[in-house]
């Protein structure tokens, strides 16, 4: 997740596979996903059957188009969140809507026993999409920054959403093989870093029970079918920091009259790059991105102002301190230097921690994983560059939690582009070609989730 500016179109990094920010063609599983069909066999006596998740995959196909059709914003999730919770109770889950403002609760009390979170995030991303699908989003919102753009599923919540549904409908329909207390979350706002914080904040742990572990996953770009854990650091943490350099306007012919922001910005800009390169160790990890300069309103006026937007990842506490306080270091300085007329503000607008599975429990559901799909369809993925507010709903509970990834690409196009060394006709997250074909993407995620949750109601 990129916290840099809700309007520029952004792209995350998934699994195995390294940052590109160039857009190429559409490979071959940007193509009109094929229908539902039956995946790969699940291994025997690990909870659902095949063919009970079988059974639920025209609906939940339907459901899963609907959802991508017709994406909303962070904190817009209307039309979504009335749908989802719509079908929660149709499955006999106790709903709330409304939490942390445009959040879904769903619960479901079955006896004595763990109290199990499973989390889905609901937002989409101002992104015009090109996937040429026949259900592709043609919807355009004004977001929180109150500009308006295209909005698309580009980073696969609409999958999210669908595999959640379909694991309630198993679980809601297995009562009597489990006990203990399901909370379903429907989270808003994850792109802004702030929907799990919103509904938390809005009481989630008074109102509907402190969990005693937490589970979510997310679709990458990674051979549908497959599964990808980590234990440790698997997400980074993200800072957003907004920048205001003052200086003193004038005419364009007459800069000596001036302390010119602009020249003061292009300073700044290069001065911060040295950050990484020169004042992290090579062993430790960090990125600084300046992704917004904004400065001036015509050629010939030299403004009183420029203001920079950062975004910021690292994993290590104490390496995301250095960089802050490098950052305020450089920039006063370079004010200084200057002459601003005034001491430059520095804001950090967002902030996500970095998203850690302990190794214990990690080593617990893989084993899991593994019994359940198979050692070929499990496997340790990398450390991910983009971050995820998943990681807060088990810091505020106390709890644990177990995060992982589940494939949505295209199979032979994925290991063609492998094969060929050209990574780019892979389309990842943010991108506006990104479109995870629904089989068997859809029975894999609800299979895992519902692994996974029968394994968490039973520790």
């Amino acid at each position: 997740m990129d916290l840099s500016s809700h309007r520029r179109v952004r792209k995350r990094l998934s699994p195995g596979a390294a940052i590109s920010d160039q857009t190429p063609a559409a490979p071959a599983h940007a193509s009109p996903a094929p229908a539902p069909a039956t995946a790969p066999p699940a291994a025997p006596g690990t909870g659902e059957t095949p063919a009970a998740v079988e059974d639920l995959l025209p609906g939940l196909g339907a459901l899963y188009e609907d959802l991508h059709r017709n994406p909303e914003l962070s904190f817009a999730e209307h039309r979504t969140a009335a749908l989802l919770a719509g079908r929660l109770r149709s499955l006999g889950y106790a709903v709330t809507e409304g939490v942390g403002r445009t959040g879904v609760v769903g619960i479901l009390r079955n006896g004595a026993g763990p109290t199990v979170l499973l989390r889905a995030d609901i937002d989409a991303l101002p992104v015009a999409e090109a996937t040429g699908l026949r259900y592709a989003s043609t919807i355009t919102q004004v977001g929180v920054d109150g500009v308006e753009s295209p909005v698309m599923h580009a980073c696969g919540h609409d999958m999210h959403a669908t595999w959640l549904i379909g694991a309630a409908a198993i679980l809601a329909g297995q009562r009597a093989d489990w006990s203990g207390t399901l909370q379903l979350v429907f989270q808003p706002a994850e792109e802004l870093g702030a929907g799990a914080a919103a509904m938390i904040d809005d009481g989630f742990f008074d109102r509907f029970g402190t969990p005693d572990i937490t589970l979510g996953q997310h679709v990458t770009p990674w051979p549908a079918g497959e599964l990808l854990y980590r234990a440790g650091s698997v997400m980074t943490a993200a800072d957003s920091i907004r920048i205001v350099l003052h200086g003193t306007g004038s005419h364009g012919s007459t800069p000596e009259q001036s302390v010119d922001p602009v020249v003061l910005a292009a300073s700044v800009v290069l001065h911060l790059q040295t950050i990484v390169s020169r004042e992290i160790a090579a062993a430790d990890f960090g990125v600084l991105t300046i992704g917004t300069l904004h400065a001036g309103t015509k050629q010939n006026i030299i403004p009183d102002s420029a203001e920079l937007g950062i975004s910021m990842r690292t994993y290590e506490p104490l390496v995301r301190e250095r960089m802050l306080a490098a950052i305020t270091r450089i920039v006063t300085g370079e004010c200084e230097a200057a002459g601003s007329p005034r001491p430059p503000e520095i804001e950090v607008t967002f902030s996500v921690q970095a998203l850690v599975n302990e190794p214990a429990v990690t080593a617990e559901f893989a084993a899991l994983f593994t019994e359940r799909f198979g050692a070929g369809r499990v496997g340790v993925g990398p450390q991910a560059a983009p971050s995820e507010d998943f990681g807060l709903w088990g810091t505020r509970a106390g709890c644990p939690s177990f995060f992982w990834f589940t494939g949505g690409g295209d199979p032979a196009a994925f290991r063609a582009a492998i094969a060929a060394g050209r990574m780019q006709d892979v389309h990842f997250n943010h991108s506006p070609f990104y479109a995870p074909v629904q089989d068997p993407t859809i029975q894999t995620g609800v299979e895992a989730i519902v692994a996974a949750a029968r394994h968490a109601l039973a520790r």
